[in-house]
């Protein structure tokens, strides 16, 4: 089995991180990747269909011994996505994510915080891999009233008890974050990129180490201290110049003031609100200027929240739309669980868990890129009379189109004749549709 021609010649553009017969022994492990039920190797040797073609440890050798890097494979696929990008400052979304694990010895695995399991007055845990992830969020021709994020940086955040039993040096994950946006932007000096995260990555260990050329966008609290710029030092003042200047009120007193009513289009849903904004800058980080955004929904059950930007010339609307793109991520995130399997590999050694299960992201982001280019001109929307409408095609529409296409080249490839070779070529591409 192989995947279609026009996906590997996208994929090949990802070659020259790798050794010739690693990258042979990679493509084989996508397509194994695409057809699989069950993502471990092993499954996916079967599903491609190369079992004999190399010994079994060759596939396995890939991610757990093989010499080449995540991050130039993740800037790779970056250059991908430049062209559909183009001048303006190229936006990231930036959040964390639980894959749950079985076995003690796994490298990496920890308790940690799982949100489907837990509820708003109690926080459960669960054992698994804590990856922070970094996907850059973009609009296709295809469906420009969607935005889509496409990940190309991880790293696997290891809890404090972790380390403690297994040692090595503790990083928290606003830490791992900030790591990820400096090999961006060093990889990248001439753009400029905006960042956006909720509060876990809004705080000074990330606003205070931002690189020259990146904006941030994240939540702020409520009761947060605000300042006015410091005053200019004066002639012949002594002592040590002033760092913050007048206090302003926090964003719950700012929404007591004079607002402004909205009503927001954001998140599919549209919503009536209060709405306030100023400049100021908070007590960790004095040196920067932010645009604070305070809002109270009038309609819906969300309650007062408070946003910052940056980026001080942004109007209290773009920051709000910028914000609700980073839910973008959130789908990247369920969709690689739920179609590639993100939590099924079984590696326990150190690089076979770094490298692994981030594959499986970066094959989600090549999916995604491959369907803007190519698949949605041979997307098929199912028939379903029981959908009044379908207006765009999801993940795994995309999935099953680059299954039923690769198929078809396939099977074309064979060039059956005679009589009813077109009702098995049917029989076949609707079977795929199914078990995509």
């Amino acid at each position: 089995m192989t995947l279609v021609s026009s996906f590997v010649d996208l994929v090949q553009q990802l070659s020259p991180v790798m050794t010739a017969p690693t990258f042979d022994s990679f493509v084989t492990v996508l397509t194994g990747w695409v057809f699989a039920r069950r993502r471990i190797v092993t499954r996916m040797i079967l599903a491609a269909d190369a079992v004999g073609e190399k010994h079994h440890s060759a596939f396995h050798r890939v991610f757990a011994a093989a010499p080449w890097s995540l991050d130039a494979l993740g800037l790779l696929v970056l250059a991908l996505i430049l062209p559909w990008l183009g001048d303006a400052p190229i936006v990231v979304a930036i959040d964390d994510t639980l894959a749950r694990k079985r076995g003690l010895k796994v490298y990496g695995a920890g308790m940690h915080y799982d949100p489907l399991i837990s509820s708003r007055r109690k926080a459960l845990t669960n054992w698994g891999h804590s990856w922070v992830v970094l996907g850059v969020i973009v609009r296709f021709p295809f469906c420009p009233a969607r935005v889509f994020c496409l990940p190309i940086l991880f790293r696997l955040y290891i809890s404090k008890q972790t380390i403690a039993k297994r040692g090595g040096v503790y990083r928290t994950r606003p830490e791992w974050a900030v790591e990820m946006l400096q090999v961006l932007c060093a990889a990248h000096p001439d753009r400029s990129f905006h960042a956006v995260a909720d509060s876990a990555y809004g705080g000074y260990s990330v606003l205070g180490r931002l690189p020259s050329h990146c904006d941030l966008t994240s939540r702020l609290d409520l009761d947060a201290r605000l300042y006015e710029a410091p005053p200019p030092r004066k002639p012949g003042q002594q002592g040590r110049t002033r760092k913050r200047g007048r206090k302003l009120p926090t964003p719950k007193e700012m929404l007591e003031g004079r607002t402004k009513t909205l009503t927001l289009k954001l998140y599919g849903r549209h919503d009536r609100v209060r709405l306030t904004d100023a400049v100021g800058r908070t007590f960790a980080v004095p040196d920067r200027p932010l645009r604070i955004v305070a809002v109270n929904p009038i309609t819906g059950q969300r309650g007062p929240q408070a946003f910052y930007s940056t980026k001080t010339e942004d109007s209290a609307l773009d920051m709000l739309t910028r914000y609700a793109m980073r839910w973008s991520i959130e789908e990247a995130n369920q969709n690689s669980k739920g179609h590639l399997g993100f939590e099924e590999p079984q590696g326990w050694t150190r690089r076979a868990v770094e490298r692994t299960a981030p594959t499986a992201m970066l094959l989600h982001s090549l999916i995604i890129l491959w369907f803007a280019k190519q698949g949605h001109a041979l997307y098929r929307s199912p028939h379903a009379p029981w959908y009044l409408r379908k207006p765009r095609a999801s993940f795994a529409d995309m999935l099953a189109t680059l299954r039923r296409e690769s198929v078809r080249e396939h099977v074309s490839a064979i060039a059956p004749s005679g009589k009813g070779c077109r009702k098995l070529i049917h029989l076949l591409l609707h079977t795929m549709q199914q078990a995509a």
